[in-house]
């Protein structure tokens, strides 16, 4: 279960930081809204997880998720780059987290 509460948060995160981009600096109300309400339940939900997963992996796979999230949708909704450089970086991430899971 922490594990799907953890997935969760991850996900909230690539909400919270993309309505944040949208808030341009929490002058537009509704996607501040958004930013503030999934920040929170994002940070409760990792709490939670966190019960019963080491800070190490827990934080770790939160920020990869929330990470890779922000940079897909940077591309699809905000049109940045996508390039060889970030895309390495990208599968780095997700590198570094699939071990960080199977260290867990």
């Amino acid at each position: 279960m922490a594990w799907i509460l953890l997935t969760i948060a991850g996900l909230l995160e690539v909400v919270w930081a993309t309505a944040m981009k949208s808030s341009n600096g929490f002058t537009v109300f509704w996607p501040s809204v958004v930013t503030v309400l999934t920040m929170l339940a994002s940070f409760g939900l990792l709490s939670i997880a966190m019960k019963s997963l080491p800070l190490g992996t827990s934080y770790m796979i939160w920020v990869g998720i929330g990470a890779i999230g922000a940079f897909i949708a940077g591309i699809v909704l905000h049109g940045e780059a996508l390039n060889p450089m970030r895309l390495t970086a990208a599968v780095l991430i997700l590198i570094g987290m699939g071990l960080m899971k199977l260290s867990a």
